[in-house]
């Protein structure tokens, strides 16, 4: 059992369970995931935020579904929302729901079913449940403090690869990349040339979901917002993972960073890296 996992249910808001959380979240995560798939493969209304960073109408519809149940379900629990920028100034030590409506966006307006939801809920910067939806795949991954993880309701663990020429190893590359260039390339040299290989899937969230599962044996990335990894770093431990910072320093989805693994090969991943 996760070690916070008995202070956060003497205090859970509303009087609500662990259980009866994670199943808000569950409802809210499919409630989004069908605004997705109605929108997906459609012409989109496309803003861009950055150079390459987008948005589309779809992030903001399933957004708006996600809010307005976790409001109208857990009134008294604050939310911070990618697309809400206001949001993301609420004090972090406090309970919160934390959402991406659509982790995978640039995916999503090229017709790649590789995207998801991402719903998590924090108490005290600690997740205490976690839902990661990839609706074009069908696939549920979720994750209570203290529960385990599943997938479908199937529990679900880390792999069992315990070098890294056995490992398969996923990244990412951020939005604002020019400045960190060379230490991007730098870690993908040094790492392409000790494992198994390297995928790039543009989902941060599916990449911790797939850690979880075991089809991923680890998986680092520079640049990240709280909503990116919140539910999955809570997957990957649940299901017998270690997530720390790429520095080794213990984890929070209110760093840039992370490196998440199987445990196995976190250590010798993480020399790679720094």
């Amino acid at each position: 059992m996760s070690m916070h996992s008995n202070t956060a249910k003497n205090n859970l808001p509303g009087g609500l369970t662990l259980s009866q959380l994670l199943e808000v979240a569950i409802e809210a995560a499919q409630s989004a995931g069908q605004v997705l798939v109605h929108h997906y493969g459609k012409p989109h209304d496309i803003v861009k935020k950055g150079a390459v960073d987008l948005v589309t109408e779809a992030d903001l519809a399933s957004e708006k579904a996600i809010v307005a149940l976790l409001q109208h379900k857990t009134p008294q629990i604050a939310i911070m929302a990618e697309e809400q920028s206001d949001s993301h100034a609420l004090d972090q030590t406090k309970t919160l729901w934390v959402v991406d409506p659509l982790d995978g966006t640039t995916n999503f307006a090229h017709g790649l079913p590789f995207f998801s939801v991402s719903i998590a809920l924090l108490q005290a910067g600690k997740p205490l449940v976690g839902v990661v939806y990839a609706p074009m795949l069908e696939e549920l991954f979720c994750a209570q403090t203290g529960g385990g993880a599943t997938l479908n309701n199937t529990p679900i663990r880390t792999s069992t690869a315990d070098t890294l020429i056995e490992a398969l190893v996923a990244t990412g590359c951020p939005y604002e990349r020019r400045a960190q260039l060379p230490r991007i390339m730098q870690q993908l040299q040094a790492v392409l040339h000790h494992v198994q290989d390297v995928r790039r899937a543009g989902s941060a969230a599916i990449d911790l979901a797939y850690v979880a599962c075991g089809r991923l044996d680890a998986y680092y990335e520079v640049q990240l917002s709280p909503w990116d990894t919140a539910a999955g770093w809570l997957l990957v431990e649940e299901a017998g993972g270690r997530v720390t910072g790429i520095d080794g320093a213990a984890y929070s989805p209110f760093i840039p960073q992370i490196l998440a693994s199987n445990g196995h090969v976190h250590g010798a991943l993480r020399q790679l890296l720094v």
